[in-house]
């Protein structure tokens, strides 16, 4: 849900406002990078960067400013799965390489783990375990059946899980 402020802020940047677009682009890039960064990793500048451009263009067409999230979302999610099958400098890296879990570089770890997985393993793992989001919102999210999402977060976390263990 957004607040008020950002919803006035849609309507203004909608009617031309280039400084409430500017403020709305501010307030939406962490959101954008958080999302990008979890499924294109070494792309995820990039797919934040594509995402940003695709809301400022296409901004006009938000019919309801509530949905903003849930709209930025979607396309996010697009753009980083696009980058991260696109992105041939993101090769995985070799499972039995990755660091022990108990070193001060916790987070380069889990990234480390998340580039053995396909995109749409981390894009599943992104949308269900970070952002929270339930079995149909992420099946409407990803254009795929329930049961795809079932399937594909159970091999995902195993995946996770085994890497991180190994």
């Amino acid at each position: 849900m957004i607040t008020d402020r950002g919803a006035e802020l849609v309507r203004a940047a909608q009617g031309g406002d280039t400084l409430a677009m500017a403020d709305l682009l501010d307030e939406l890039t962490p959101y954008v990078a958080r999302i990008c960064g979890g499924i294109a990793l070494g792309g995820g500048a990039d797919a934040a960067q594509e995402t940003l451009i695709v809301v400022f263009r296409t901004l006009k067409g938000l019919r309801d400013p509530q949905a903003l999230r849930g709209w930025v979302r979607v396309i996010a999610v697009r753009e980083a799965v696009r980058v991260a099958r696109q992105d041939s400098r993101a090769v995985p890296v070799e499972l039995s390489e990755l660091p022990d879990r108990g070193t001060a570089h916790l987070a380069a770890d889990i990234r480390a783990v998340l580039a053995g997985l396909s995109p749409e393993h981390r894009a599943i793992l992104v949308l269900r375990d970070l952002e929270g989001l339930d079995e149909q919102a992420t099946a409407e999210l990803l254009a795929v059946s329930k049961g795809t999402v079932k399937s594909r977060l159970h091999r995902a976390r195993a995946s996770f899980r085994k890497a991180w263990t190994s």
